[in-house]
């Protein structure tokens, strides 16, 4: 690590080494995220210099939060480490690992379990994490244990009053709430009891302050927090699937899915054929008996699809490809055959964001 902690406590700004941009990861309104290098340390940038004035003060709040929060969890497993700090910008420490939604860990009990415990240590240091219903925040680590990313929202309770328990207990309950959906069979009765009780000012922020929060991330920067993205690849993945294989210019098919505006979720499909196949064409063919929901919005012609080691397509890497999360892609567990493979399709992917559009957002761009 970079700095000693004296340091990153001082009340000075404290000036970090040359920063080596590599890969632009996010930019919005609040902040400019990139992955890159200090030295010989991976870390990845935010800085909210580039953030319009309009949003200027948020956006500082947003990152004092965080820094603060960083600084407070020093040293805790699972979690990002602040390596420097300057005004405006902050470097932390890489997590390698898949966002939760593209990891889907079915039945992985023990992730669950040790997820939780990491979750209790961030509590003993007074903080409350406030961002958890979000998969995106969960990451599966490299090691195939559970991180916690983005601390924007976080709050710092040194005496862990009243407040601070109200948001413990609904970061706990935003865990179960994954669990839930990955490992129904594990909860326990206490568990259950919790999921079932969300807390008084968690009624009020849904009944209020919720509703306002999503009039101006959906109306205005038509953001959505994904929630209902599969359903529509749910529906109709597999039957877009064998519809495509059925077409003579195609000899496999993949269907993942995507942000996309006009649907809030799109259908992306690798097709592979023993002749180039025409996307429009083969968009028409599913369309004939699937209907415009069941046809994918992209349809991406490879030469080979990567394979897990049974043979059966790297669903993981082609989400991550389909939905532009390069770094994650790069993060992913896989052998160098099918890291290449994944590769050469990624340098021709048909998406370019990495943003979830709420439906009727008029650009994805």
């Amino acid at each position: 690590m970079i700095g000693e902690n004296a340091a990153l406590d001082a009340k000075t700004p404290v000036p970090a080494p040359r920063f080596e941009a590599d890969t632009v990861l996010k930019s919005d309104v609040f902040s400019r995220v990139t992955l890159g290098r200090l030295g010989d340390v991976v870390v990845v940038e935010r800085d909210v210099a580039p953030t319009p004035i309009w949003s200027k003060p948020l956006a500082h709040l947003l990152f004092w939060r965080e820094r603060r929060a960083l600084r407070r969890l020093d040293g805790l497993k699972g979690v990002p480490q602040l390596v420097a700090a300057e005004r405006g910008r902050l470097y932390r420490g890489w997590m390698a690992g898949v966002p939760l939604h593209i990891a889907e860990p079915h039945g992985d009990v023990a992730f669950f379990r040790e997820a939780k415990r990491r979750l209790h240590s961030l509590h003993r240091r007074g903080i409350a994490h406030n961002d958890l219903a979000k998969q995106q925040n969960w990451l599966r680590l490299a090691d195939g244990e559970p991180g916690l990313i983005d601390f924007q929202l976080a709050s710092v309770h040194p005496r862990r009053g009243k407040l601070f328990r109200v948001l413990a207990y609904e970061d706990l309950r935003h865990l179960l709430k994954h669990k839930k959906r990955y490992c129904p069979d594990a909860l326990t009765a206490r568990e259950r009891t919790i999921l079932s009780r969300k807390s008084l000012p968690t009624r009020i922020w849904m009944a209020t302050g919720k509703r306002v929060y999503n009039a101006v991330t959906r109306g205005l920067f038509s953001w959505s927090d994904g929630e209902g993205g599969h359903d529509r690849l749910r529906e109709f993945g597999a039957k877009t699937e064998t519809r495509l294989a059925e077409h003579p210019t195609v000899q496999a098919a993949v269907v993942v899915s995507y942000p996309y505006p006009r649907h809030g979720a799109g259908l992306y499909a690798f097709v592979v054929g023993p002749q180039p196949a025409d996307p429009p064409a083969l968009q028409a063919w599913c369309r004939e008996t699937l209907g415009t929901a069941g046809t994918p919005d992209l349809i991406q012609p490879v030469d080979a699809l990567p394979l897990a080691a049974d043979g059966a397509p790297r669903r993981d890497l082609l989400t991550l490809i389909a939905r532009n999360l390069l770094d994650d892609l790069e993060a992913a567990e896989a052998d160098e055959t099918t890291r290449e493979t994944a590769r050469r399709i990624a340098a021709h992917r048909l998406n370019l964001s990495d943003r979830t559009f709420s439906a009727g957002s008029p650009d994805a761009s």
